[in-house]
This record gives C-alpha cells, sequence and structure tokens, in this order.
C-alpha cells in the first residue's frame, strides 16, 4: 500500500452520498489523502456495489474505483441510533458529504444549521439535481436530468437523431468536481475565518457550467446550437477521418498555420492560400467540402504511419482510443496513468491513476473500494465506541 502523501492528509470527511455524484467527490478527496468515512446502509451498502455491465466472480468492476481509498461503516440512518453515531462522526469531520434529495438531512435532524451549531468549522457539500432552494429544489434529479436542463443532451448526438448521452454520467462527475471546488474553496476561506460553510452544487448548473457560450450567443444573435455529430460548426479541420483497414483519426487543423501544415502533409500547399480554405471564416463555410477532401486523402493511409506523418509535420492528431489501447500506450505506461492496485477477490486490478499530478504531494490509490462495514469498529472506536457497544448495535441491525 502507498504512503499517504497526499495534500489533504489529515482532513476527515464524512461521506454519506450513493451512487455516483457524492461519492464520485469522496473519491477525489481520498485521492489526494484525505480520510474519508464513508456511511452505508449495513444490510446492501452503496448501489455501486452492484453496477456492472459485468459482475466478475460476482463483484462490481465499478466499486473498486469509486469506494477507493474510503473506509466503510456500515450505519443505518433510518434508526435514532444510527443518527447518532453519525452525529459524533460529523460533529469530528471537517467535511461532509451528502447527496440525498433536498429536505432529507433536515428531516434527520442534520440540517447545516443544526451541524455547524455543533461543530463550526464544518464544511457541507450537498450534492443534488436542482440545488437546495427554488421551485425544483424538491424534485428527483439524476444526471441525465441535468444534462439535459443544463443544454448538454440537446447539443450531443447527430443532427437527424434524437438527443445522444456522453457515454458516461458526465452530469454526476461534473457535479462532483465542482463540489469539490467549492470544499477546497470553503477550505481556504476556513483560514481566515475560523468558520465552515455550506457548497450547494446542483447537477444542471454544474453541466450548464461548462457550456461555454451557449447563452451568451443565443442572447446576442438568436443562435440556438443544435446537435452536430462529430464536428463543432464552423471550427474545420477538426473531425474523425477514415483510414485504411477500417480505422478511424482525430485530426486538428483549425488554426491557420496548422492548417498550413495539414495542407503540406498532404502534398497540398495550394490549399493554404486557397480562397475557399485560408481563413478560419473561409474553412468553416466549406467544412463539408474540406472535410470530405481530408477524408479521401487520409483512407489511403494505415493508421500508424499516418500519425507518425501528421506528427512530422506538427499536426495534432491521434487515435480513439479504447480501454486495449490505453493498457498499451507508451503515453499512459510513461506517466503510469493507469495504476494496478492490490483486491482481496481480484488479486490484482487495475485503474485510473490520481490525477491531476502534484509535485510535492500527489495523490495515489492506497487501496481499492472495501467491503461493506469492513472498517465499523475501527471508526466508531475512534469515537469512544467499545467493541461490546458495536456488537449490541450489530444485533440490532444498526450497524
Amino acid at each position: 500500500m502507498e504512503a499517504n502523501r497526499g495534500p489533504l492528509k489529515g482532513l476527515k470527511v464524512v461521506e454519506m452520498g450513493t451512487l455516483i455524484a457524492g461519492p464520485f467527490c469522496g473519491q477525489i478527496l481520498g485521492d489526494f489523502g484525505a480520510d474519508v468515512v464513508k456511511i452505508e446502509d449495513p444490510k446492501s451498502g452503496d448501489p455501486m456495489r452492484q453496477w456492472g455491465r459485468s459482475l466478475p466472480m460476482g463483484l462490481s468492476p465499478w466499486w473498486p474505483v469509486i469506494g477507493r481509498n474510503k473506509r466503510s461503516v456500515g450505519l443505518d440512518l433510518r434508526t435514532p441510533e444510527g443518527r447518532e453515531i453519525a452525529r459524533k462522526l460529523i460533529d469530528q469531520a471537517d467535511v461532509l458529504i451528502e447527496n440525498f434529495r433536498p429536505g432529507a438531512m433536515e428531516k434527520w435532524g442534520m440540517g447545516y444549521e443544526a451541524l455547524a451549531a455543533s461543530n463550526p468549522r464544518l464544511i457541507v457539500a450537498r450534492v443534488s439535481g436542482f440545488g437546495q432552494t427554488g421551485p425544483y429544489a424538491g424534485r428527483a434529479g439524476y444526471g441525465l436530468i441535468g444534462e439535459a436542463m443544463g443544454g448538454l443532451r440537446h447539443i450531443t448526438g447527430e443532427p437527424d437523431r434524437p438527443p445522444a448521452r456522453a457515454g458516461i454520467s458526465i452530469g454526476d462527475s461534473l457535479t462532483a468536481m465542482h463540489a469539490v471546488m467549492g470544499i477546497t474553496m470553503a477550505l481556504h476561506a476556513r483560514e481566515r475565518t475560523g468558520r465552515g460553510q455550506m457548497i450547494d452544487a446542483a447537477l444542471y448548473e454544474s453541466v450548464l457550467a461548462v457550456m461555454e457560450n451557449l447563452v451568451t450567443e443565443y442572447d446576442l444573435t438568436g443562435y440556438v446550437r443544435e446537435r452536430s455529430g462529430s464536428i463543432l460548426p464552423g471550427i474545420a479541420p477538426s473531425n474523425v477521418y477514415p483510414c485504411a483497414e477500417g480505422e478511424m483519426i482525430l485530426i486538428g487543423g483549425n488554426g491557420d498555420t496548422v492548417f498550413a501544415r495539414l495542407a503540406e502533409a498532404m502534398g497540398r500547399p495550394e490549399l493554404a492560400a486557397d480562397p475557399r480554405y485560408a481563413t478560419h471564416a473561409a474553412r468553416g463555410a466549406n467544412q463539408q467540402e474540406l472535410d470530405e477532401l481530408i477524408g479521401a486523402w487520409s483512407s489511403d493511409w494505415k493508421l500508424p504511419e499516418l500519425i507518425e506523418h501528421l506528427e512530422a509535420a506538427g499536426v495534432p492528431c491521434g487515435r480513439v482510443f479504447r480501454a486495449p489501447d490505453m493498457l498499451e500506450n507508451e503515453q499512459y505506461q510513461a506517466r503510469q496513468a493507469i495504476v494496478e492496485v492490490d483486491h482481496p477477490v481480484f488479486g490484482k486490478v487495475k485503474m485510473q491513476n490520481a490525477f491531476p499530478k502534484l509535485s510535492e504531494t500527489p495523490g495515489a490509490v492506497r487501496w481499492p473500494g472495501p467491503g461493506l462495514g469492513e472498517h465499523t469498529e475501527e471508526v466508531l472506536a475512534e469515537i469512544g465506541l467499545s467493541t461490546e457497544a458495536v456488537a449490541g448495535l450489530r444485533a440490532k441491525g444498526v450497524v
């Protein structure tokens, strides 16, 4: 197990979230050294323990990643005893992450004001579909709804087909990242004020935050951005192009100087001076024609040779990576972008490393997602519960 050198070493975090948005927030904090105590239902645990297209050896391949670097405590929050223990853990914590529907924590007597009264330095990250206020606050909000309301779904996919999804739970992940940003900002503010605060991270707003100029463009011009498939309208050339043997290559040559290098590499240097392609605006206006011209040229090349040719010419390009490509790639290997972690059942399991890389206090994957309730006795002992007391709680189904 790798030693904890992370910048958040010593930070105590209680995670009360399930599924992706809250737990990914906890994963990031744990990756960078925080002591993340994950509270789970002692009977079923986080649903992520069962998620996955396949279940090798009956276990989810998702859980080792999103549960990594955390300590699991089984605790039934529907019982008074469970909530009392949770309050004791939170009273000693720096950060609480929760992604219940707004109002649930208040119903349990654990709203922000109540928690801050006994732990003024506490930072509470509240993750939800629509935020803690407004007419939609009480609605159930999954990632796909946030992606749609934030504008991402409408512009994703082919123009003649219904909106598509990104292939991952991008809305949940963006919300987790915004929650982490809020937590780190609140920690900095706490250094000055001595007090914590609440972070209200909404799914739809986290998606909206990365929508570039979508709203502003409509406000100023009335243009509503639509689905455009693999291109960005008016940005050319920047697309996926065919190669020999059914392979594909991504080429980005939309800058004037880069396009000139691409034209030279194609053996068509005159294209850079052609009025149809000489400027950014001209290439955008003739995007389809230009893409067809490049595709006709690229289709005669095998992918490895074409990448080598374009790299020598200084043209941004690359293959469309799949998991096998990642495991074999020299750049991934040189930077240890994928690590191999000991697992009690799988033996070894590969997963993405902790990002970004810090030069002095790097993050690390110290252990994969733990067994349900694996650390219950250990964590509860830290708040003064004896082995006998934990055994009694276990007999009652509280832990």
